[in-house]
């Protein structure tokens, strides 16, 4: 009933002018535009009728840098094989756009994502956000302090940067990514701390957060194994269902990772399937 109620608004959507999206890739499409400045995504549909789950995809680069065509290519193939659209997206970036700009660009894809979910074929009751080390901790924010109009229903960490605390004490200052895009001094004081923890995911883990799957390198040394390992722990503690999969001797950088876990795309698209397999409602 609910797929046939989805196909019918796709139908009069088109009826009504709206362009169809047809199967493959579709590159450069504007989701936003601030001051003039495009943003743009890259969108992936399936072959079939749907409607298809769907992911949104946050590259890494520590705020400052990288683009929606990075830190995917190994996803893009099982992602389509296993039935999920996907959407992967540039947004501003630091110092030049301090928080919450980046911040900001990823609630207005989801909005996006979801406006646009009809002509797409997806079903935007079946979303979820994958970020990858800073995209990691924007996608996860986002999950947190989402009202219903941005609400997902699942989450990948990538080697997430959720714990910027931690990491902030471990390095003993600020890191040069966190002060450009906070706009902070290198010195590590409890003003820099405050700053820092307001945009930190596991200050905010509470009850009723989507399920996440978390992935990690063991050798991380940007994002530490051990702040993910706690990070889990305080998803677990407040009953949020979360799957823990490390990669044994895996680096930082996403490029590597097949080296050390040939089978975790497998794993990421595999997790996506089965957890976006209904909408809340059909539940």
């Amino acid at each position: 009933m609910i797929r046939s109620l989805l196909l019918l608004v796709g139908f009069l959507s088109l009826a009504s002018g709206e362009p169809a999206v047809s199967p493959g890739l579709h590159a450069d499409i504007e989701y936003r535009n601030v001051d003039g400045e495009s943003l743009c995504l890259d969108a992936s549909v399936p072959l079939g009728d749907g409607p298809f789950p769907a992911a949104i995809l946050i590259h890494g680069g520590g705020w400052g840098s990288g683009d929606k065509a990075q830190d995917f290519g190994a996803l893009a193939k099982p992602l389509n094989e296993a039935g999920i659209a996907w959407f992967s997206i540039n947004y501003r970036l630091a110092p030049r756009h301090p928080w919450p700009a980046g911040f900001e660009d990823v609630q207005a894809a989801i909005r996006w994502v979801k406006a646009n979910a009809a002509a797409y074929r997806i079903d935007p009751r079946r979303l979820a956000l994958v970020g990858y080390s800073a995209g990691g901790q924007l996608a996860t924010l986002a999950a947190i302090r989402a009202d219903e109009s941005l609400r997902v229903q699942a989450v990948v960490g990538l080697a997430p940067a959720v714990d910027l605390v931690a990491d902030s004490r471990r390095r003993g200052e600020v890191s040069v990514a966190l002060r450009n895009l906070l706009g902070l001094p290198p010195e590590l004081d409890d003003a820099a701390l405050a700053k820092i923890a307001a945009i930190s995911p596991a200050e905010e883990v509470k009850a009723g957060m989507p399920p996440f799957l978390i992935v990690q390198g063991t050798a991380d040394k940007s994002v530490r194994h051990e702040d993910a390992v706690a990070f889990v722990k305080r998803l677990e503690g407040v009953k949020v269902p979360c799957v823990f999969s490390e990669m044994r001797g895996a680096p930082h950088r996403i490029a590597d990772w097949e080296k050390f876990a040939p089978d975790y795309p497998a794993t990421v698209a595999g997790w996506l399937k089965a957890t976006l397999k209904e909408t809340p409602a059909a539940k």
